[in-house]
């Protein structure tokens, strides 16, 4: 799989995502909803990061399951019941991404929602990947 990260310099820059990512491969994997489940099916951390960050391993988790790796990710879309406190704590979540994820940043969105499946989940993260 190649994926080219496009970034025009007529758009603001990017910061921690990708204006678009152009990738070639064979096979597509579109990735659920995960929130901080852990596996017996509660939310874990109280915090929006604590709770970012497991989202995000089970993420990465079903993508590696998959037969995929953070750099193969070419669509997210965070969903967060309060962007407010996304935003304040943007650089913390910047961190946990390029820690587990690395620094090929995907085609990326946050948007607000009222709640989760979960009504004790903060954040949920899916997505699409594209493997050779």
């Amino acid at each position: 799989m190649t994926a080219e990260r496009v970034n025009p310099p007529e758009l603001s820059p990017p910061t921690g995502f990708s204006h678009a990512v152009v990738a070639t491969g064979s096979r597509l994997v579109f990735l659920a909803g995960q929130t901080a489940l852990d596996t017996d099916g509660k939310i874990t951390g109280d915090t929006l990061p604590e709770q970012f960050e497991r989202a995000l391993t089970n993420l990465l988790t079903a993508l590696r399951t998959a037969g995929g790796t953070p750099a193969a990710l070419t669509r997210v879309t965070v969903y967060a019941t309060n962007v407010a406190d996304y935003r304040d704590h943007a650089p913390e979540l910047g961190r946990i991404w390029r820690d587990l994820a690395g620094r090929d940043y995907p085609a990326m969105a946050v948007v607000q929602v009222t709640r989760l499946w979960d009504e004790t989940a903060l954040v949920e993260l899916d997505g699409f990947a594209v493997l050779p």
